[in-house]
């Protein structure tokens, strides 16, 4: 299962079932999980940990050093999930001892070629990664997060569960869950209604956060006002509860 003509460190650790295909390298401080298949020409430097069942294509580069100046060789991490599928020319950095150490990406989620996810990201499970997708530093992705092409998100930002960017959508302010946004700067112009409906949300549930969506976006009444009225569906509809909390935490400021 692994080809002749691939370079693999030692120290590797390599789990059965693996696929490792032509002119691949695998570096020091690599952990590999059972049945995952490594592409022709990819390259794995570690500390990085990889999970069962990942598929990663040709010309990938997982786990090299930040792109952060400040990084001065210290033992940082990147850990992979399961199940991910992590198409051409992708990048995942390692961490930096400036946050945590370690760039984390969940199960079950698609990375569209030539994406970018920088050091210190989080990215949670069932997340979809279009073409060209720059993450800065410090990024948060939650689930079922939806990442439209060559959308770009500043450091420190966050990305909530079930969200839909638009294409080319440039943004610097946290994405509050099931949000729809879009533009350069990125502006709210909905909710994810069809991706909610693809993951059976019941209409009720939608219709709760399309009324929270138009009295914190649409209505004309101040931001405190908005949330003191969208208390009493909080209190009957995790979801918005749920888009509540998010907004009473951000620290960047949500786009609007």
């Amino acid at each position: 299962m692994i080809h002749p003509t691939a370079v693999i460190d030692p120290s590797a650790k390599i789990a059965d079932k693996v696929c490792i295909g032509a002119y691949s390298v695998i570096g020091a401080d690599v952990e590999i999980g059972e049945g995952t298949v490594l592409g022709p020409h990819v390259v794995v430097n570690g500390p990085t940990v990889i999970g069962k069942d990942n598929h990663i294509f040709q010309f990938a580069s997982i786990g090299d050093m930040p792109q952060d100046l400040k990084y001065n060789g210290e033992p940082t991490r990147l850990e992979i999930g399961d199940r991910n599928t992590i198409r051409e020319y992708v990048t995942m950095n390692r961490g930096t001892v400036d946050d945590e150490g370690v760039t984390r990406v969940g199960s079950d989620n698609l990375f569209m070629v030539s994406c970018h996810v920088a050091h210190d990201c989080r990215i949670g499970d069932h997340v979809i990664v279009a073409n060209a997708v720059a993450l800065a530093g410090h990024v948060l992705v939650d689930d079922y997060a939806i990442l439209g092409g060559y959308t770009t998100v500043h450091q420190f930002t966050r990305i909530g569960a079930h969200c839909f960017t638009g294409f080319a959508s440039a943004i610097d302010r946290d994405v509050p869950p099931f949000f729809t946004v879009a533009g350069n700067r990125a502006r709210a112009v909905g909710i994810n209604k069809e991706g909610l409906k693809r993951r059976n949300f019941s209409a009720e549930t939608i219709r709760s956060i399309q009324q929270a969506f138009r009295l914190l976006v649409k209505s004309e009444c101040s931001h405190k006002i908005a949330m003191q009225q969208i208390e009493d569906l909080a209190k009957i509809y995790t979801e918005v509860k749920q888009l509540r909390d998010f907004i009473e935490t951000s620290k960047r400021g949500w786009v609007r």
